[in-house]
């Protein structure tokens, strides 16, 4: 219907019913012939001044050409809103400009731009339902449901786990690789041969620095039944956080468990036991126990507790061949020491870990 035209397509049809041309309305209307080409191209809005003028012209009601200038310039908003409903979504699934600053994805202009680089990242058609890293992995270790950039944070990992070789995983393989990593425990720098003895045990290993307000320590899963992948964000750059978080995740992977994003599994605000699910304090446990003899530290907290002095951790950890900054991490954890004693001793291995291990972050991106 006439109605449902553009200002400028019913001004062409009056024009055309009587033979005029732009210069000729140009004329009549008494407007100079650049402001009349504007107006029947949509650059320029009509006026109630122009509107009476144009009644005059052609002969009908002013309201005639409001009504059809309301309709267009209502219709160009709603299609602007769509597009910021588009992008609002967007950016509700996936932390966008995080996924920029570290070269994830590339800065786009135009939301469907954005929407291709989402759906390459995320390796999916559609972005309707949300990405989803696999059926099983849904939430964090806490039972929370995974916020965007968590589950981007995962998603990194995976397309850097899965451009790492690996040996075939067995049972024999982990075990076997588990005592060869105990060897480690002893010097900082030894922590650069993780990522080549995860690789022997059939696991693939990768670090990714952690995006505001994930809080994410690590997370294990399976690329396939017989591919897993442990990531860890070394979000505490301190010796016993990335032994403890390597041992914990290394748990989760033992015993299969469903894969869930860990956060706050070391430090001050890590939750007590029991807060946690009795996965997570399993993982706990064993991951104390993986570097150090469980009834070892018992008896050493019975005979010192609580004068925890260097010079007696630090015979303690030469005695276990365990640098003493896993002694203090451990004592922390038991809550026999404050997390201000002995800092010190927490020395930095993050540099170490990923001068042999592949890492995304800290000023660069992993080329894949």
């Amino acid at each position: 219907m006439e109605q449902t035209k553009l200002p400028g397509e019913a001004i062409r049809d009056q024009m055309q019913a009587r033979g005029w041309t732009q210069r000729d309305l140009a004329e009549i209307l008494g407007r100079p012939l650049p402001a009349v080409s504007e107006i029947l191209r949509g650059k320029r809005s009509l006026t109630p001044e122009m509107a009476v003028v144009l009644a005059s012209a052609f002969g009908n009601d002013p309201e005639y050409w409001l009504r059809l200038e309301v309709a267009y310039r209502l219709g160009q908003i709603e299609k602007r809103n769509d597009d910021v409903a588009r992008r609002a979504k967007l950016f509700e699934i996936a932390p966008v400009k995080d996924m920029e600053r570290r070269g994830w994805i590339k800065k786009t202009e135009t939301t469907e731009e954005l929407e291709v680089e989402l759906r390459r990242f995320y390796g999916v058609e559609s972005l309707d339902q949300g990405p989803i890293i696999t059926a099983s992995f849904r939430k964090t270790a806490r039972d929370e449901p995974m916020s965007a950039e968590q589950r981007a944070w995962c998603y990194r990992a995976k397309q850097l786990a899965q451009t790492v070789s690996a040996a075939t995983y067995s049972d024999q393989a982990f075990d076997k690789g588990v005592k060869k990593l105990r060897r480690l425990v002893g010097w900082p720098e030894e922590a650069k041969e993780v990522s080549r003895i995860l690789r022997e045990m059939g696991i693939r290993f990768v670090v990714v620095e952690h995006l505001p307000r994930t809080k994410i320590d690590g997370v294990a899963f399976w690329l396939s039944k017989d591919s897993p992948v442990i990531a860890l964000s070394i979000r505490f750059d301190r010796i016993d956080s990335f032994w403890h978080t390597l041992g914990h995740e290394l748990s989760h992977i033992k015993h299969r468990d469903e894969p869930a994003v860990d956060t706050d599994i070391v430090g001050e605000t890590r939750p007590l036991p029991p807060e946690q699910s009795a996965v997570e304090r399993r993982a706990d446990d064993e991951a104390a126990e993986m570097w150090i003899d469980a009834d070892e530290l018992k008896s050493f907290i019975f005979r010192v507790g609580p004068l925890y002095s260097r010079s007696r951790i630090n015979q303690f950890a030469n005695r276990l061949v365990v640098h003493p900054g896993i002694i203090v991490g451990q004592l922390q954890y038991r809550g026999e020491l404050g997390y201000q004693v002995l800092r010190d001793t927490l020395v930095k291995v993050r540099n170490i870990v990923i001068s042999e291990a592949l890492a995304d972050g800290w000023g660069q991106a992993a080329c894949l």
